[in-house]
Formats: structure tokens, C-alpha cells, sequence
């Protein structure tokens, strides 16, 4: 497998993946420097989250209209300026406008990334390709806050925005010299109404989300953005069945396999999406650790992602995706329940086993259900295929987050008193319940599901994707 290709859209993902979580370790020490609260300044994430949800939609449509690399190399430069535009930021106000341009360059990255790796690899060699794709979305969570909290204490918070210019210039670099050419292609009119009712409805769910489990708003606040985007959400179904091309299309959830990849894997979304936000909490309010020393912990977990990606390839064509998309899901979510049990007198080798070996099954289950996304859609569908995927990821984290929020808050609330470790505990068995339901989606699936990709049975791909056609780009 030629890995040149994975490697560079890889750096660039991290970059991103990094940022998004970098900051949360250093809020108090930029709240200081803007002059506001630390509770406000959440704003400025919940800012970038949004801007991911209305931009995600567009991208496939971006692609084909203006040339993949064309639009992923735009999207780092746009990176580029808006994490400048943080590090110079001097109110709330412009901080929280440099993270929404942030977030449209973040929003093109991911989901145009992975259309450029799915167009330019061979469907028998997927697996082992987004093996390498995604080790940033697990690693960057976990690496994230001891860097961010290494360079606010040594430096200053605004290397951590100043950093991605050199590793954004070499990403573009990089995506120039190697990536395939993909040039325009003939598309459809842009869908205007659905842009708005789609941006509307996933910015709706992730603001209102992100406001009721990280109060920077009253709670009340949340619940209205929540129901103007499930009521936006309804609308576009109502305009998708109508509209000759739909932005999103929804006609693609037919597909069995596609199906119980975006939902199922959106499912477990909720677990992963919670434990980057419980687990640094747990260690620090639960187990009395610094910052710092809590993120050097969850980095171990890291380290099991990376290590995964030799493997992978191997078990998914050994054993099939159902069988092991059941069996991972199963053991994933029981990595997250473990956590349930963990304490201060819990031996800290046992601790770092435990995190290293959830990072590994985890990494192996997100390379599968990335890849069995594709493994029945067409190259002519893959643009529209990859935004409904990147926004159902979206969604999914975020809804993940508020529920940990939610049951933390309840949690206290019956107790009557401050967060305990038993609080933790709870939401760790209740989070890792929602994750294991996932197994459920790929129970029905068919023993040969994904064969093309994975190499299951003897069953192979053509060697080649096409890159061109009436969806190319």
C-alpha cells in the first residue's frame, strides 16, 4: 500500500484534531489575557463546533465543483488564518470569531480528506489506508490537553495557535507535491435551501448540545437551539424528498452496509465522544491529580491507537467486518465501562494497561466502520457519501459530551453535593451501555458485508478506483 497518501492528509487531520481539544487545558490562562471567565470562553469551542456543523454539509458539493486537493489545500490555509487570527485575538468577541474561522477550514479537512484517500486507493487496500487516517481523530483528543497544558506553563497559550502555520505550510507543501490532481467536474447547482435548513439543523443540535452539558448559557438557551435544529432537521427531510439534488443524500441510508456504519458507528460515537471529556475530569476531581499529570495518563491510550494500525488490516480480512465490528464493538464499550471501576488505589500499571488496550480495540473499530462506509458506494457517490458521514460523526460526539454532562449533573443533583467518584463511575457504566447497543447495527448485517474491502473470503476489488466521473472531482 502506498502510504504517502494517508500520511499526508493524516498530518494535516492531526493538526486539526489537535486544536479542537488543545485549548480546553489552557481556557483559564487565556480567559486571563482576554479579560473574561473561563465559562465564557467556552463559547469560543462551542463557536468551532458550530462552524464544523454548517460547513460539513458543503463539502462534498466543494469537491466536485472546485477539485478535491484544490479544496482540501484552501481548507489549511484557511486553518492557517484563523488559528493567526486566534493567537491575535485581544476580546471574547474576536477569539470566538477566530475559532468559527477555524472551524470552516476544519469542517473542509476532514471530510475532504478522506474523499481524496477513498478516489485515489483501491478498495482492497481501504482498510489498511484508513488504519493510518485514523490514528489522528484518536490521538489528538488524548495528546491535546498535556500539550496544551506543557505550552501555556513553559510558553505562552498563543504557540498553541501559532504552531499550525509551520505544520499547516508543509501540509499544503506536501498535499501539492503528492496528492493526486483531481480537477473540477460538472456538478449540479448548489442546494441552496438545503445548505441553510441542514446548517441550521446540525448547528442547532450541536450548539444546544454543547450549551446544556457546558453551561456558558442558561440550560434554557440550549434546549430552544436544540429544537429549532431537530424542527430544521424535519424540514430537510421534507425538502430532500422534493429537491432534484438534495445536498445531503439521504437516499444512500438504502444501502444496508452505509447504514449501519453511520448509525451504528454514530452510536458508539456517544461513548468516545464522552470519554475525553469524563476521564481527565475523573482523574483530576476524582484521583487528585494536576492537569498535566492526567493528561500524560490518558496519553497511554494513544499509544494503543498508533500501535492498532499494524494489525488491522490483517484481522478485518481474517475475520470479516461483521464479526469483527460485533465482537470490537462489544470490547470497546467495555473498555469505557471499565473506567467504572478504576480508583486512586487502583494500581497505576493496571490503569495504564487498561487505557492502552481501550485505545487499541477503539482504534481497530473506527478503521473498520470508516471503511465500511464505502465498501458498497460507488466512486460517482463518494462526495455525497462523506459530508452525511462527517456530520453524523459530529452530531454523534457532541450528543456523547451532553449526555456525559447530563448525567454528571443529575448525578450531583440527587446527591445534593459536589462531583464524587462515584458520579464518574456512573457515567462510565451508562456511556459504555450506549456504545455496546452499536453491536446491534452490525448483527444484521450479511457474513459477506464489506468482502471487496476487507479481503474476507478471498473476495477482492477491482485494483483501481476511478477518480473521475459524473460525481468526480
Amino acid at each position: 500500500m502506498n502510504r504517502t497518501i494517508p500520511l499526508i492528509l493524516a498530518v494535516a487531520l492531526f493538526m486539526e484534531n489537535m486544536d479542537s481539544t488543545v485549548i480546553a487545558t489552557s481556557l483559564p490562562a487565556i480567559a486571563v489575557d482576554l479579560q473574561t471567565s473561563p465559562v465564557a470562553l467556552k463559547l469560543a469551542l462551542t463557536a468551532y463546533l458550530v462552524s464544523l456543523a454548517v460547513f460539513i454539509p458543503i463539502s462534498g458539493w466543494m469537491a466536485d465543483h472546485f477539485g478535491a486537493k484544490t479544496v482540501f489545500r484552501a481548507a489549511i490555509a484557511v486553518f492557517i488564518v484563523g488559528s493567526v487570527a486566534c493567537a491575535m485575538s485581544n476580546s471574547l468577541p474576536a477569539f470566538v470569531v477566530s475559532r468559527f474561522l477555524q472551524g470552516i477550514g476544519g469542517a473542509m479537512m476532514t471530510p475532504v480528506g478522506r474523499l481524496v484517500l477513498v478516489r485515489a486507493t483501491p478498495k482492497s487496500e481501504l482498510v489498511a489506508a484508513m488504519s493510518w487516517l485514523t490514528v489522528p481523530a484518536l490521538v489528538g483528543p488524548l495528546v491535546g490537553p498535556p500539550v496544551g497544558g506543557f505550552i501555556t506553563t513553559y510558553f505562552s497559550w498563543h504557540w498553541i495557535f501559532l504552531i499550525n502555520v509551520p505544520i499547516g505550510l508543509i501540509g499544503i507543501w506536501l498535499a501539492t507535491r503528492f496528492l493526486p490532481e483531481t480537477g473540477p467536474a460538472q456538478t449540479p447547482p448548489l442546494d441552496f435551501i438545503g445548505f441553510v435548513l441542514s446548517g441550521l439543523a446540525a448547528s442547532g443540535i450541536v450548539f444546544g448540545l454543547s450549551v446544556v452539558s457546558l453551561p456558558a448559557l442558561p440550560p434554557i438557551a440550549g434546549f430552544l437551539t436544540v429544537a429549532v435544529g431537530l424542527v430544521s432537521a424535519v424540514l430537510y427531510l421534507l425538502h430532500a424528498r422534493r429537491a432534484k439534488n438534495p445536498l445531503l443524500a439521504l437516499e444512500l441510508f438504502r444501502n444496508q452496509v452505509f447504514r449501519a456504519s453511520v448509525l451504528g458507528g454514530g452510536l458508539f460515537r456517544i461513548g468516545i465522544g464522552a470519554v475525553p471529556f469524563l476521564l481527565p475530569l475523573m482523574f483530576q476531581i476524582g484521583f487528585g491529580l494536576t492537569p498535566f499529570q492526567s493528561g500524560m495518563t490518558t496519553f497511554v491510550a494513544a499509544i494503543g491507537a498508533i500501535g492498532m494500525k499494524f494489525v488491522t488490516a490483517l484481522i478485518f480480512r481474517v475475520a470479516g467486518f461483521r464479526r469483527v465490528l460485533i465482537f470490537g464493538s462489544l470490547v470497546a464499550a467495555a473498555s469505557i465501562a471499565i473506567n467504572g471501576l478504576l480508583t486512586p488505589e487502583t494500581p497505576y500499571l493496571l490503569i495504564l494497561a487498561a487505557l492502552l488496550a481501550g485505545g487499541f480495540i477503539r482504534s481497530m473499530f473506527f478503521t473498520g466502520i470508516n471503511a465500511l462506509a464505502y465498501a458498497e458506494i460507488s466512486t460517482a457517490d463518494t462526495s455525497r457519501a462523506t459530508p452525511i458521514a462527517a456530520v453524523f460523526q459530529q452530531l454523534s460526539i457532541a450528543l456523547g459530551v451532553a449526555l456525559a454532562g447530563g448525567i454528571l449533573e443529575v448525578s450531583t443533583t440527587i446527591d445534593g453535593g459536589p462531583l464524587t467518584l462515584s458520579d464518574f463511575h456512573i457515567a462510565f457504566f451508562i456511556v459504555a451501555a450506549v456504545s455496546a447497543a452499536a453491536s446491534l447495527s452490525f448483527m444484521r448485517l450479511a457474513p459477506d458485508a464489506g468482502n471487496a474491502v476487507s479481503g474476507h473470503g478471498g473476495l477482492t476489488a477491482p485494483k483501481t478506483l476511478e477518480v473521475s466521473g459524473p460525481q468526480g472531482g
